[in-house]
This record gives structure tokens, sequence and C-alpha cells, in this order.
């Protein structure tokens, strides 16, 4: 299987099932002399493992990370470093009358067609336990980010029809609330939603919303490697996603150019700022200086206890109802899928403009031009 990889200079690999033996990464390209540590990729792991709240799935994982290579004496050695998270609450069996039948919403039918082959066990690689791999890779690659002062920090910004109130927003009330919502009084409307719709056997969508802040201009390419572009593949390609915005994003359709246009202006240190942020950060597909922010918009989770029309292996048309244990929304626990991937996409565009600009390289291994390579740029050769 192709595309388990993410990035050019730090780069990624994930591998494993959601009832195979573990899930794990392999990350590659990170700076020696990192400190860390598998308490600091635990943290960002506790934020995504389930059984946390009624609202995650009752499957009980510890979710516990082993690195087994590419640390030292607690700093990154500049070698692969390669980490485990051991499955331990699998039951198989309670997939076993979707052995022959494809879930609607889910990946059985594609896979199938791909393949001609599929792990139903909660459906292998295409399984949200998949992401574990991303979030330990994105909790060095933040670590990596905040030693250059860039932070990077996800939330929910909207669960079904209940959107959080910008004038309320509150960053210390997303980790006081199951929603990870920075707004008390919405996360409390949208709780007793999600509760409607669980006594329905039924399922919710919602929004992340992602900033980065911190990061200077420059980083991203104005082609193919777009910083926009290049976060909108990483976004997308978390389970779930189905839409994803920079700044305004779709309202940006609605606008005017005069409106729409972020008007530039030099700041009391003499450096140049934006007066707006429409557009997000990132101007021509390379960041601006100001905070980019994006937001990834996740389906109702598939996997609902109400009968569905679908069809066999066979190709017969029958009536499903699933079985398990299932989210009744994704989005509370994507939300550090969502900050990994920005700090895993970030990370790598910001080591690839390292060799944009001659004179910094010069600056960076301390050379200045030659005489005779000036004199040779004055005449023209």
């Amino acid at each position: 299987m192709a595309g388990s990889t993410l990035g050019t200079i730090f780069k990624i690999t994930t591998w494993g099932e959601s009832h195979g033996k573990g899930i794990g990464v392999v990350v590659d390209g990170c700076p020696a002399g990192l400190p860390l540590s598998e308490e600091d990729i635990q943290a960002y792991l506790d934020r995504r493992k389930p059984g946390q709240s009624r609202f995650t799935t009752k499957r009980q994982e510890a979710d516990r990370v082993e690195i087994l290579s590419g640390v030292f004496e607690g700093r990154t050695t500049g070698t692969p470093i390669s980490m485990a998270v051991m499955n331990t609450d699998q039951r198989s069996r309670d997939y076993g009358n979707i052995m022959e039948v494809y879930r609607p919403g889910h990946a059985d039918y594609t896979f199938d067609e791909k393949y001609g082959f599929r792990d139903y066990r909660g459906g292998g690689r295409s399984s949200g336990r998949e992401t574990i791999g991303r979030v330990a890779a994105g909790a060095i690659a933040a670590k990596l980010l905040a030693s250059l002062g860039i932070t990077v920090c996800a939330y929910t910004k909207a669960v079904g029809p209940y959107e959080a109130d910008p004038g309320q927003f509150n960053m210390e009330e997303m980790h006081r609330n199951r929603l990870y919502m920075p707004d008390a009084g919405t996360a409390a409307l949208a709780e007793a939603y999600l509760d409607r719709m669980m006594a329905e056997c039924n399922s919710v969508g919602g929004v992340v919303e992602c900033v980065i802040d911190g990061l200077p201009a420059g980083i991203g390419d104005p082609v193919f490697e777009k910083y926009d572009a290049s976060l909108a593949k990483a976004i997308l390609s978390i389970g779930a996603v189905k839409g994803f915005e920079i700044g305004d994003g779709f309202r940006a359709a609605k606008s005017v150019g005069s409106e729409n246009n972020d008007a530039f202006r030099i700041d009391e240190s003499g450096k140049v700022q934006k007066e707006t942020n429409h557009a997000g950060g990132i101007l021509g597909g390379i960041s601006d200086g100001s905070r980019v922010v994006l937001r990834a918009a996740f389906k109702p989770t598939p996997s609902i206890a109400q009968p569905q029309r679908s069809v066999t292996r066979g190709l017969e048309e029958t009536e499903l109802v699933i079985k398990g244990r299932h989210d009744p929304i994704i989005v509370p626990r994507a939300v550090v899928v969502v900050e990994a991937m920005a700090a895993l996409t970030t990370a790598d565009l910001l080591l690839c403009s390292m060799t944009s600009r001659l004179d910094r390289i010069q600056a960076f291994f301390g050379r200045q031009e030659s005489t005779v390579y000036k004199g040779l740029h004055r005449v023209g050769i």
C-alpha cells in the first residue's frame, strides 16, 4: 500500500491497523538535539484516546507510547524516531455481522474495489486509530516549532448547528468541557444536542479550527507546494474530513475585492503588517507573518445503531445494524489530530524553506560572498 508517508524533509510513515497488534510511526528528518521524552508524546495521545467521556467510544485503550529509536539521553539523535502503541482492547467479534456487508459511509466498498480484500475488523488502515501515529509524530513537530516560538492550537469551532461565539472565546475553557470548545455556553447547548442525537442512535458532525501563531513570512512555495495546499492535503487526509478552509474560506466567494484584500502598513518596529487577516496568514501559497487560521469540517460518525440499507460482497441487498463501540461525534478527539497534521506540515515546509535564499544559506554557514563571485555577478556572468 502506497500513501502512508507524508513530508519532504520532516517525513513520517505510519503503520498498523485498528485490530492488529499495534499502531505506530517512524519520523525521519527531525534535527538532532531536540529534548524529547515519551511523556511529551503521551500528553498529545491522551487528548485523542478513547473513553474520555460519554461522547467518545467506550473502547478502553491506554494508548501508552514507547519510543523505540532515535532518542538518547533525552534528546533526538537526528536518526529515525520509531514509536509504537500496542492495542489492548480489541473486540473483533463485534464486527462479525459486517464481514460480508458494506457499511454505509465507510471505506469498506472502496477498499474492496481497490485491493480485492479488506480488514473488516474496524476498518483496518482506514480506521480512526490510524491517527495515533499522526498524533505521536505531530507532538514532535509541535515541540520543534515551539523551540522556534511557533505555536499550533486547535479547538472545536462547531458541533452540529451550534457554533462557538468568537466574543465568548476563552481558550482555558476548552480544557474544562468534554467537547474542547472555547465557549462554555455553546458547549453546554452542544452537549444537550448530542445527548438527544445519541438517544436516537444517531451521530453528529462539526468543525475544528486551528491557529498557527509566531510563524515568519516566507514559508511555502508559490506553485505546487503552496503552504495552504499542503495544509489542505494533510488535513483532508484525516478520515471523516469533508471540507477545508483557510482564512475567510468560502465566505470570500461572497465578498468583494475592496473588503477581502488585507491592507498593509508599517508597525512601530518598522515591520510590514496587515490590518486584517481575511487571507488567513497565507498569500500566494507563502506565509505572510500573520496568524495562519484554518478549519476542517467533519462529517457525522458513519457507524450508527440504526437500520441502514446496504449490499453484500455477493451483490445482494440487505439491511444492516452496526454493533460495537463507536464515537457519537468524531470532533472532540479529532482536535489534536488536526493540530498534529498542521504542525507536521508547518515543520516540514519550514525546513524546506531554509534553502530558498543564498544570503541566508551564507549567513547560516558563516560565509560571505567571495570577491571573485561579486565581480562575476557585476559583469553579468
